[in-house]
């Protein structure tokens, strides 16, 4: 079975020690961080990352700020954005800008698992697509 490796990013220091815990225990690989900063470092150092479940309300860079930098940065990575403080505004902007999906705190841990499948789903197809399709330009070369 193919590990999924996701990262929380969340500035509430307990929730994410929580729910690093939480999530392993259900078999995946997480990595906990603190703020969006945090979350682009990561990513820039850990290609290995399928899913990020990101708060919306953070100081410093916001939520939505994290996830356009997420998706300019790392197209193929997937995000699901969480929030305590959901806006219909807040959701649209998340999804207009990428996000795979959009959750309230506190979530069931079930809906949040069923999502991150989906969206690591979601980046395995689109990585094969690519991988088809670089395959199917390096074939036409030797036609």
């Amino acid at each position: 079975m193919i590990t999924t490796h996701v990262m929380l990013v969340d500035d509430e220091e307990p929730f994410v020690e929580t729910m690093t815990k939480r999530l392993t225990k259900k078999g995946l690989n997480v990595a906990g961080v603190f703020s969006g900063h945090e979350a682009l470092d990561k990513l820039a150092s850990n290609r290995m990352i399928d899913v990020v479940v990101l708060d919306v309300k953070m100081p410093g860079m916001d939520g939505l700020e994290a996830l356009q930098e997420i998706k300019k940065r790392f197209p193929l990575v997937e995000v699901i954005m969480l929030t305590g403080h959901a806006t219909v505004e807040s959701a649209i902007e998340g999804m207009r800008l990428g996000a795979f999906d959009y959750l309230m705190k506190p979530c069931e841990m079930d809906q949040l698992l069923s999502k991150i499948g989906e969206a690591k789903d979601k980046k395995r197809l689109h990585e094969e697509k690519i991988r088809d399709a670089k395959i199917r330009e390096l074939s036409s070369q030797f036609d």
